[in-house]
């Protein structure tokens, strides 16, 4: 079966005995923590038998629990904030997030695209929901070290327009991590369409578009929490753009040296 949990017991909430009802309601209740708890637990919670719960379970289209537990894993391999572990604790947190970074800077070809970045006649950046955070941090970076670096859409505007711009010797950088907005595909297409340079940054789950693109920046976002993680992201940027500005040298440094004498006639930082 396709269908969330919640959307199951919506379908068959009409057909449950009042007992699976009250077991249904619990689980709805739950549904943020609710494989943190095991089945006799949630019965107790409901104020219902196990076999009551069982029988929901089944009801709903479940084995037992272990395939609700499965179910709710899924959910959350697929970018939907879920607690599915329990509460985790700061050292597992660390140790997953340190893991994050070590994979991400052992898959991707740093040195090939921070030259390219650093060579390219202008840079434009794209990125949609909670990939938008980090384009806008490439952007930022990259700015700093270079001139001509885009980011894309802007607030209430459409691609077309950018995308007409690029050629050979441009790049694209498009970030785009799990629960992409529907159509990245197409946009992936025409950027390379373009004949520019297109390096994607994503996480795992883009492997389907990763063949399309120059080059594939590998990054994981799997968190031991709720939410994806996009720490591993941020640092992996942070190394692109010191890359970035260490192979502009002279003109590099001269860049960052403007923009910081900007700032301080116009006092527009501390």
């Amino acid at each position: 079966m396709s269908q969330r949990i919640d959307e199951r017991i919506a379908d068959r909430y009409a057909d449950l005995s009042p007992q699976e009802r009250r077991a249904a309601e619990t689980l709805l209740e739950h549904l943020d923590d609710l494989a943190t708890y095991r089945s006799a637990e949630l019965a107790g919670l409901a104020g219902v038998s196990k076999a009551t719960m069982s029988r929901l379970f089944k009801h709903l289209g479940f084995t037992d629990f272990d395939e609700v537990r499965d179910h709710l894993r899924g959910l959350r391999s697929a970018g939907e904030p879920r607690r599915v572990d329990g509460e985790p604790t700061l050292v597992k947190h660390l140790a997953h997030e340190e893991e994050s970074l070590r994979q991400a800077l052992e898959s991707c070809e740093l040195a090939e695209v921070t030259r390219v970045l650093a060579s390219a006649r202008r840079v434009l950046v794209l990125g949609w929901r909670n990939s938008h955070p980090v384009a806008l941090h490439v952007r930022q970076q990259l700015a700093h070290a270079r001139p001509d670096v885009r980011l894309a859409p802007l607030p209430g505007q459409v691609l077309g327009e950018e995308l007409a711009d690029l050629g050979a010797g441009d790049a694209v950088v498009l970030v785009g991590f799990r629960r992409r907005p529907a159509g990245f595909g197409a946009i992936l297409d025409e950027a390379v369409r373009t004949g520019a340079t297109v390096v994607l940054l994503a996480d795992p789950t883009a492997r389907a578009h990763a063949a399309r693109a120059t080059y594939w920046l590998a990054c994981p976002v799997s968190s031991t929490l709720a939410f994806d993680s996009y720490a591993a992201a941020m640092s992996l940027v942070s190394l692109l753009a010191d890359g970035v500005l260490s192979a502009r040298g002279r003109k590099g440094r001269d860049r960052v040296s403007e923009i910081t004498a900007t700032y301080g006639r116009l006092g527009e930082v501390e």
